[in-house]
């Protein structure tokens, strides 16, 4: 493509509302445009990037045995009401009423769409089976941010895996496994495997693939002496044992006038470390009120809590809400002897006593509490959000907390869908059994911006080799020189001849502004020629990535660029 044809917009400066460098470099680099709110236009170098992407995806799911399909878009309600999903992903789903009066859904996943095609199956001859597409998805992120980050209209590859036992879920769970590590290698980016929450997906276990980055919207917490990783929505820990008194202590009431939070009880006279005072909160849990609680020092991690009770609708309690339960406000309230309500407790809690926690009346605690004695708990279940330098579950090292971008999301279904769905086969014995399923996803748009953000610098985007949208830019410095339009033209052919998807930038621009477009957009190989050089019988090879120059004679110049895209 020679540059003067092309559309390529670059801007000089950062968009306004750009916080990320993915969305600031990918708009100035003319690869995207918003339209609205969370969707963008793909301009021809972005188009070509995500083309690109798409390849490397469909390279190694078909390595593992994939099989692509192209499901629909539009979905009629009623199979996702079959699932419960119309209203565990209420928040996200977008949907309209057709001309017929019916409810269509636009596909936000194809969870239900590919179990359906699977209900064709029906033997277990027929499996082990693995199936994917790319297809446009539709989901109302309330606020849509960070560029192609987080947006409301997107591409994915989602695969699905049907196996007539969980063994063999293991086995294709591990296949995805290795060929979305060598996806994110070539795309770039060096991630993170880690435990996390299935959530409205459903299933039984999920891993979830992260990179590093301080716009991430995830929080991961890793080990820094073993490969334990997990979301912190669902991270572990171990604490230090606190010791507690022996004795049989009786609660006591006390006032505590003003005090309405942890620390405020811990500088009272007479009040309690965090670590001996109960945290209690007033949740709605599928439109019941359940009482949580927690350390005085620990914060609640919400989805522990959802994934626990598998509530679909969860939110705090309203200040009425609360006081109608516990006749006091949020600061003075407690579990002590409460019934008819709920109980949902920290394992962190099980077996201490000593206790401080609030008396249901305000200004007013109770000490001494014992909370397997006082506390009437339904449920002991991990609750809290772990904490940096804290040890890890596995080998005692500490961990850290760092923001990620997630890349990637494999889940293991079990029989949910084949459960909800009809979803089965005849065994070898001619009984019925439900298929087991498996999920796996990668947002194409997303992983774009996640490989700037792993791939830039001051300059501009630095694209790996296997998704760069062009190999090589060669740029004429003076193309009103009659020679220097004939030896790019020449290399240009004879590139093109090889192979070589290359971009010349014949374009009646002033050098500078030629070389900061090629570094902008992020092309990995640059070959200058010019006047100067051509004189002296050489041209320019830079390697973008590296900053590397080094001069090569013009008969050389095209075996020199093949040899440095083999070796890329």
């Amino acid at each position: 493509m020679r540059w003067s044809e092309a559309f390529i917009p670059t801007l000089r400066d950062d968009p306004a509302d750009a916080e990320a460098i993915s969305h600031k470099l990918l708009v100035r680099g003319g690869y995207i445009r918003q339209l609205m709110s969370g969707v963008y236009s793909m301009l021809p170098l972005g188009q070509r990037v995500r083309t690109k992407v798409m390849k490397v995806i469909v390279e190694e799911i078909d390595a593992i045995g994939g099989q692509e399909f192209l499901l629909p878009q539009l979905h009629p309600a009623a199979i996702w009401e079959k699932t419960g999903r119309i209203e565990s992903m209420a928040d996200i789903i977008m949907s309209f009423e057709d001309n017929k009066g019916g409810t269509v859904v636009l596909g936000p996943t194809h969870e239900e769409i590919f179990a359906t095609v699977g209900t064709e199956l029906t033997s277990y001859k027929q499996l082990p089976q693995l199936w994917y597409h790319i297809q446009t998805k539709f989901r109302d992120e309330a606020r849509p941010k960070s560029g192609l980050l987080r947006v409301r209209e997107f591409t994915m590859k989602d695969s699905y895996t049907f196996d007539v036992d969980f063994n063999g879920l293991d086995i294709q769970f591990d296949r995805h496994f290795e060929a979305y590590k060598r996806i994110f290698d070539r795309l770039g980016m060096d991630v993170v495997a880690v435990h996390a929450s299935s959530g409205a997906m459903g299933g039984t276990a999920s891993i979830e693939f992260m990179v590093r980055s301080d716009v991430g919207e995830d929080e991961v917490a890793a080990c820094t002496a073993c490969d334990y990783a997990a979301n912190v929505e669902t991270a572990r820990s171990t604490l230090a044992p606190i010791v507690d008194p022996e004795d049989d202590v009786a609660i006591e009431r006390f006032d505590t006038p003003d005090v309405r939070t942890i620390a405020d009880l811990e500088s009272f006279e007479g009040g309690a470390a965090a670590t001996q005072q109960i945290k209690t909160l007033v949740y709605v849990l599928d439109g019941e009120l359940a009482l949580i609680l927690l350390r005085g020092d620990h914060a609640l991690q919400e989805q522990k809590l959802q994934d626990a009770t598998g509530s679909i609708e969860m939110r705090p309690a309203q200040p009425d809400e609360i006081r109608g339960l516990l006749g006091a406000d949020a600061g003075s309230l407690g579990a002590v002897k409460v019934e008819n309500v709920t109980i949902h407790a920290d394992s962190e809690l099980r077996g201490r006593r000593s206790m401080t926690t609030g008396a249901n009346e305000n200004d007013v605690h109770v000490r001494g509490v014992d909370v397997e004695r006082d506390i009437a708990v339904d449920e002991w279940i991990d609750l809290r959000t772990v904490e940096a330098g804290e040890e890890c579950p596995e080998c005692g090292g500490l961990l850290e907390i760092f923001p990620a971008i997630e890349v990637g999301h494999i889940f293991k279904l079990g029989t949910f869908y084949a459960d909800k769905l009809g979803l089965s086969v005849l065994d070898e014995n001619g009984k019925a059994i439900p298929i087991v399923m498996g999920s796996y996803g990668i947002g194409i748009e997303r992983n774009m911006a996640a490989s700037v953000e792993a791939n830039h610098d001051d300059a501009g985007i630095v694209w790996p080799r296997d998704i760069a949208p062009y190999d090589v830019v060669i740029t004429v410095v003076r193309p009103d020189d009659e020679r220097s339009t004939e030896v790019s033209t020449m290399l240009y052919e004879s590139l093109i001849a090889d192979g070589v998807e290359v971009l010349l930038d014949d374009r009646k621009e002033r050098p500078g502004v030629k070389f900061a477009d090629a570094e902008l957009i992020g092309i990995p190989l640059r070959v200058t020629i010019g006047p100067r050089g051509l004189d002296n019988g050489v041209v320019e090879l830079v390697e973008r990535k590296s900053g590397d120059k080094r001069e090569i004679a013009i008969e050389d110049a095209a075996s020199n660029v093949m040899e440095f895209l083999g070796a890329t």
